[in-house]
């Protein structure tokens, strides 16, 4: 199979899936293109190569058709600035306006096309759809991770009609192989760090871990449902007691597999959802009633903190604290400060999930780690063990 490093570009045209699906203010203004920067070097490499770009995308969740607020237009200005060069806007992605732009595209310039999912066609995966899609561009390009979980028409139908000419982008293959280091080829000792508020959302992912981790911390709302689970008082922190003899047999595994399982056993709690609550430290198996568990406290964080700096592999995926309060990050970034440091001792880390990253960059410390992922669900489903549509269109 041919990678983006070693194809011949000349003359050619790139259709490249990209994920710009980035969030825009009520002005349509962009507040965190992540998003966009990481499709930049793929771009730049088909063009230093000769070739020009035809660029597809999806944005927002259009429900009817062509809406202003989803339209790629809002985007074409950023993706201008970051790459030096201007960008062509097709006021659709079929028909007459695409094709009449693909065709006079001339190697070096580049093309955006209007959002794919203006077409309910991309969502189901029509083939005559990406055979449209197809017919603008003489190879395919897929630099769409947080999308490869999709079998859409851009992100793996597309593939039928390019046997030969099918390639990851640069940033599909930093993801890959990034969470194949983690998941296949783990320095030990490997540590996973599991947070947010619900255990059903991760069940396959823990699942999945227990044979590959030596250490798996439990942290954020999740917590409290084994701590229910064990005949703990919870207060009224989340819960869902439908998934307690779920969390009791996740523990039983754990001891099966021998994996160190460390909970949080100290909880900052507070007597309201708000940041402004009223705060006291307390054993997560005691907490009073009208009080929920908001963070992990003091003494956990550095129990979280010594496993995590003596690792040598580490996955984080969800907070452990309701970081998005001030006063309830603390918990939060002491993780994110601990992966800092075994970074700068040689581990390597991957941090993946919205939230995670949220954390991450909130707390500016994004370039201080090894791989920040820009897949959300596609990423939890690799790391689950899924074969990606995207991944698998491009490898079959």
């Amino acid at each position: 199979m041919k990678t983006i490093n070693d194809y011949n570009f000349k003359g050619k045209k790139a259709l490249v899936r990209v994920d710009f699906n980035v969030p825009l203010d009520s002005s349509f203004k962009i507040t965190d293109d992540t998003r966009i920067r990481a499709a930049i070097p793929t771009i730049q490499k088909v063009l230093s190569g000769g070739g020009s770009v035809i660029l597809m995308s999806h944005l927002g969740r259009p429900k009817k058709g062509p809406e202003e607020a989803s339209s790629l237009k809002h985007v074409r200005g950023r993706v201008e600035e970051l790459l030096g060069v201007p960008v062509k806007f097709a006021a659709d992605c079929t028909g007459e306006p695409a094709r009449t732009a693909a065709a006079g595209l001339q190697p070096g310039e580049v093309l955006l096309l209007e959002n794919l999912r203006f077409h309910p066609e991309e969502e189901k995966g029509d083939e005559t759809f990406a055979r449209e899609l197809a017919s603008l561009g003489d190879l395919w390009i897929n630099d769409a991770f947080g999308t490869a979980h999709r079998a859409h028409a851009s992100t793996a139908i597309i593939a039928h009609f390019f046997p030969d000419d099918k390639l990851f982008g640069l940033l599909m293959m930093n993801e890959i192989d990034s969470v194949d280091k983690v998941m296949l080829h783990p320095e030990r000792p490997f540590t996973a760090i599991m947070g947010g508020s619900k255990v059903s959302s991760k069940i396959n992912i823990i699942m999945n871990l227990l044979d590959k981790v030596d250490n798996l911390i439990l942290g954020g709302g999740m917590v409290y449902t084994f701590m229910k689970a064990l005949g703990g008082n919870i207060g009224t922190s989340v819960s869902e007691d439908d998934k307690l003899e779920l969390a009791r047999n996740i523990m039983d595994a754990a001891r099966e597999k021998g994996v160190n399982l460390i909970i949080s056993h100290q909880t900052v709690a507070g007597d309201s959802f708000s940041n402004e609550a009223n705060t006291r430290i307390v054993d997560p198996m005691h907490i009073p009633d009208g009080w929920m568990g908001m963070d992990i406290g003091p003494a956990t964080r550095e129990t979280f903190a010594r496993a995590i700096e003596a690792s040598s592999t580490i996955l984080w995926n969800g907070p452990v604290g309701v970081f998005e309060f001030p006063n309830f990050s603390a918990g939060t970034k002491a993780v994110a400060d601990a992966i800092v440091k075994a970074t700068a001792n040689g581990a390597f880390s991957l941090i993946g999930g919205g939230d995670s990253v949220a954390a991450i960059n909130q707390f500016g410390l994004e370039d201080k780690v090894s791989y920040v992922s820009t897949g959300g669900g596609a990423l939890l489903e690799y790391i689950e063990g899924t074969e990606l549509p995207g991944i698998a269109a491009i490898r079959g």
